[in-house]
């Protein structure tokens, strides 16, 4: 195996670890500034971060919005009637996930990464995206990177935590190749929450 296949294995591993303990520690304004704290280790010292080399030693932090208790939503997922294999056949659109935000009632579509294993995706453009934020969206649920907050099969329900929102990955440096938030996954409002620019 590539040294690079390993680094990448134990990037994954560490921000499996990362929300691992984040779903232990509870939602908190604590628990956040560990996992930034943690977050932003990983991308200044390890070999796969999304920075370019020549960025990670000076880099002191991303920039992110402060703790926001209204960003954290319980969402209902809404199966599709029939599952539908997106454009580059790299995940099938499941269903949406319906929810309120700040008053608002708001709908993203949920995909599903196709694949060994699989994994619940949800990103998501907002009003900020472009000027505020990455104009390819952000991303709020990825289960295959254990960004992953909470489900409940039984209700129905996932929880989508804003605060922490991140970009791709692209977001830092071209090399890296993202999938984006579809027109359909674009809110209205603004999410003041999660990364930055």
């Amino acid at each position: 195996m590539s040294p690079n296949y390993l680094e990448l294995l134990d990037w994954r591993r560490q921000m499996a670890d990362i929300f691992s303990e984040v779903r232990r520690r509870g939602p908190s304004s604590g628990t956040l500034a560990w996992f930034r704290a943690r977050k932003d280790g990983l991308f200044r010292e390890h070999p796969q971060s999304p920075l370019p080399p020549a960025a990670r030693a000076g880099f002191t932090g991303l920039s992110y919005w402060p703790h926001d208790p209204e960003a954290r939503v319980e969402a209902t997922i809404v199966a599709a009637m029939d599952v539908a294999t997106a454009a580059n056949e790299q995940s099938l659109a499941i269903g949406h996930l319906e929810f309120t935000y700040r008053g608002a009632e708001c709908r993203l579509g949920a995909f599903w990464i196709a694949g060994y294993g699989g994994g619940l995706f949800v990103p998501f453009r907002d009003a900020t995206s472009g000027t505020e934020t990455y104009g390819g969206g952000r991303y709020v649920h990825d289960s295959i990177k254990s960004a992953d907050l909470g489900s409940d099969f039984q209700a129905g329900t996932v929880v989508l935590d804003f605060n922490y929102a991140y970009h791709p990955s692209c977001a830092y440096d071209p090399v890296w190749s993202c999938p984006l938030a579809p027109a359909s996954n674009r809110l209205d409002l603004a999410i003041r929450a999660g990364e930055r620019l």
